[in-house]
């Protein structure tokens, strides 16, 4: 696969001492039926996921057309200086680039202004931070060079412990020259920035995956992390992956959403690059794990 980058860990978010997710419901929920294993897909052997119990917590952005995201569940992160990845973007905490549609979704939304670019970073650090289980979000991504979406995980014991130490957990990225891929890589330490371990994931039918709403996931168990698109499973990562480096992803993680503008991996926007770009976020999920 393609090396992956650096991917910045700064948070400028004062978080209350990491919590476990503890969280109740009644909800129980009925996974999509899978789809055939793709062809296309980085795993050798494509299957269905898991199967999941209880929905244990869920956004599903429900709210006001303009209102801010629940602040009970995200905080933000803001400031420009490149996020260690060189990328162009300043993150505000303006509904100008984070805002609830009305309409069920959250909308992250990158700007060309000033001379130069806003977006939103989202995290749920110290609020929401689950350890294991089936964790998906329905998004439908942007699109064009330079533009960098991603929804992905840091382990809740950062900044105490340092990255790649921490452990990151990229459920989603992509880099908009690549409209027809995503990538899963797990960086931790011995393997972080481009010695990342993961794979990337073609559309079935080589589209954009901005073209529609696709599900991503993780199906994530003690020693074990399955990642799948749209129900087909396409690589699965255990401890014998990481080279007897250690495995540094039973413990609790956060969420973080986001949309980059810019940077080493995805490169700039250029002429055909349009403005503004969002990313739309139906929903953010964790179901109980039966692994």
């Amino acid at each position: 696969m393609r090396s992956t980058r650096h991917r910045t860990i700064r948070t400028t978010a004062t978080a209350a001492t990491a919590m476990t997710l503890v969280l109740a419901a009644s909800l129980v929920a009925s996974a999509a039926a899978p789809k055939a294993p793709d062809a296309g897909s980085a795993s050798a052997t494509a299957a269905a996921p898991a199967a999941v119990g209880a929905l244990s917590w869920s956004d599903e952005f429900d709210g006001a057309a303009g209102s801010a995201p629940n602040g009970a569940n995200w905080n933000f992160e803001t400031g420009a200086g490149g996020w260690g990845n060189n990328e162009l973007q300043n993150y505000t905490n303006s509904r100008n680039n984070s805002a609830l549609d009305g309409n069920g979704n959250l909308v992250i939304t990158a700007r060309q202004e000033g001379g130069g670019y806003t977006s939103a970073r989202l995290t749920t650090k110290g609020k929401v931070q689950p350890q294991y289980g089936r964790l998906e979000a329905r998004i439908k991504i942007p699109r064009g060079q330079g533009i960098w979406p991603a929804f992905w995980m840091l382990g809740s014991q950062f900044p105490g412990t340092q990255w790649p130490d921490a452990g990151e957990i990229d459920i989603m990225e992509n880099v908009g020259y690549e409209p027809h891929m995503v990538h899963g890589t797990l960086h931790g330490p011995g393997y972080s920035g481009g010695a990342g371990i993961g794979a990337a994931y073609t559309h079935p039918q080589g589209w954009s995956f901005a073209d529609d709403f696709h599900t991503f996931a993780i199906d994530w168990a003690p020693n074990r992390i399955s990642w799948s698109v749209d129900g087909t499973v396409y690589q699965t990562r255990t401890t014998a992956d990481t080279g007897g480096n250690p495995w540094v992803y039973n413990q609790s993680f956060f969420f973080i959403l986001n949309v980059a503008v810019g940077g080493s991996w995805p490169g700039y926007p250029d002429g055909t690059t349009q403005f503004p770009q969002q990313m739309v976020v139906d929903y953010v999920r964790v179901y109980d794990s039966q692994l």
